[in-house]
């Protein structure tokens, strides 16, 4: 039964003019020299210490509560909303009839820019559409301006798989919305025997055959940027999230873009750029001076930065016409001894995508920026086992095969304060998935990590990004580097063994 919106006033699905009129009344949302509007919002990132499962609802064992404190915030946020104006912005996650997800977001009117910013995300409903009769798959209920004393920071964001109804309390970032929808998807997706997949999508040409990428990756891992960065006149599909089926079928979720917008350069990202100083694109948290002027490189206030936007502005790949999967790129933002790219076996694809390496960004908050972060398979947004994951994608690599690769897009040799370290910049990415789509690289197996590294790599003519323990060997820190390769085989052992039923060939590949 659909969640019913007991409100002072209501507006069902509101136009895309009359949510930015809502918007523009906002008295923290400022014009842009674009003609664009941008909204400073009080919270700056997803709040994951604020987030609960309701636990009769999935087998996942941290950060749940009860249905009793379900149903309580629940009557809580019923009673306030009683009193508030609100919008309701309906459309699907996905695009194909047959596999597409109904979507509602429930939201203050005060905070009109999140609206604004979901609708440009669903894909719309039709032409014909009720709001009556439509029974969406996946709800989203959310106050910002309501608090939830007890709960860190006072605010909460509580799930219940059972009816696909999120409560998102006392947070203004537009994100909690997005990824509302789509962790209970995540689910639903399960459920139809695939794995959603904290991914990017892109298509490549190559000799005539449309090849499928698959880049999965932490949010400020240079996702998005992988997927709009163009080799061989590819086309971006997808940039966040993906459904990957039996059989290496790929489903899309969103008809827009929200990405980051921190060192947004046009030299460098001119798809992403051009997007986001459209006039319609929804800017969040971007710094603005008074005359509407953009920095996209100012981080007084933060570095994550974000903006929403069409995905027709980029000229995308049709989703509907997507072969089989055929490259999945695991994207890994390390300072020490990750090489550029490695070639991984079926087991240790497995193993690299649940040990889900990188050093976090500003996108996970103050909590994860800086610090080296084990996410299984970079999806924080998967509210069941984490075993089920890394188990489910076994089991689709056994019926379909995939070509597996981890990319740096860090540095090696250290961080940018370590003197002679270097780099992982954009085009040595970009060189990458073009060598690997071409098959164009020369490997050798990795003495030390059992996976193939690359000795040759057209586009790439510094052999110590790819190989960094040549690095290492040439500035006299071996002690250093085998320190290092002991303790990560132990921790990344350790680390998979956390996990009570996962498949034991992915632990045994860590070797």
């Amino acid at each position: 039964m659909a969640y019913e919106v007991n409100a002072k006033s209501v507006e069902w699905n509101p136009t895309p003019e009359r949510l930015r009129e809502l918007t523009e009344k906002m008295p923290n949302s400022q014009r842009t020299e674009f003609g664009n509007v941008v909204v400073k919002a009080r919270v700056d990132s997803r709040s994951a210490r604020s987030t609960y499962v309701v636990d009769d609802s999935t087998n996942a064992t941290k950060q749940t509560i009860d249905r009793a404190e379900f149903d309580r915030i629940a009557a809580l946020q019923d009673a306030y909303i009683a009193d508030a104006d609100m919008v309701v912005v309906d459309g699907y996650i996905g695009s194909d009839p047959e596999f597409r997800t109904r979507a509602r977001l429930v939201m203050e009117a005060a905070n009109a820019n999140v609206a604004g910013m979901q609708q440009q995300l669903y894909y719309p409903v039709e032409a014909d559409y009720d709001p009556a009769t439509w029974d969406p798959h996946t709800t989203v209920v959310y106050t910002p301006n309501l608090e939830a004393p007890g709960y860190p920071n006072d605010r909460a964001i509580v799930v219940d798989l059972n009816a696909n109804v999120t409560r998102v309390l006392n947070s203004d970032y537009f994100g909690e919305s997005k990824k509302g929808g789509l962790r209970m998807w995540n689910n639903i997706v399960y459920g139809r025997g695939g794995l959603s997949l904290h991914a990017g999508c892109k298509v490549i040409p190559v000799d005539g055959e449309n090849k499928t990428v698959l880049i999965v990756g932490l949010s400020g891992t240079g996702k998005t940027t992988t997927t709009f960065t163009t080799q061989l006149g590819s086309k971006p599909v997808q940039d966040d999230f993906v459904a990957l089926m039996p059989g290496g079928r790929v489903y899309t979720t969103e008809n827009g873009c929200f990405a980051k917008t921190f060192g947004l350069d046009p030299e460098f990202e001119p798809a992403i750029y051009n997007a986001t100083t459209k006039p319609d694109a929804y800017l969040e948290n971007v710094s603005v001076d008074a005359d509407g002027k953009v920095d996209f490189f100012d981080t007084s206030y933060t570095k994550n930065g974000r903006t929403t936007w069409p995905f027709k502005y980029v000229d995308p790949w049709p989703a509907d016409d997507l072969r089989p999967a055929e490259f999945l790129l695991i994207l890994n933002r390390n300072e020490n001894i990750m090489p550029g790219v490695a070639r991984l076996d079926r087991a240790q694809a497995a193993a690299y995508f649940m040990l889900g390496e990188t050093t976090g960004t500003s996108a996970g908050g103050k909590d994860e920026e800086g610090k080296f972060l084990r996410v299984p398979g970079t999806n924080p947004f998967f509210p069941r086992d984490m075993a089920d994951m890394g188990n489910r994608i076994l089991e689709l690599m056994d019926g379909h095969e995939l070509k597996v690769f981890v990319l740096n897009t860090g540095r090696v040799g250290g961080g940018d304060d370590v003197e002679g370290s270097k780099k992982v910049k954009i085009p040595h990415s970009s060189a990458i998935v073009q060598a690997i789509v071409q098959d164009t690289i020369a490997w050798e197996t990795d003495p030390d990590f059992g996976y193939e590294v690359a000795t040759t790599l057209p586009g790439i003519d510094d052999a110590e990004i790819l190989r960094p323990r040549l690095l290492y060997e040439r500035q006299g820190r071996m002690a250093e580097y085998d320190a290092m390769v002991e303790r990560m085989k132990r921790e990344r052992r350790d680390y998979l063994n956390s996990f009570p039923g996962l498949d034991e060939a992915i632990v045994k590949s860590i070797r």
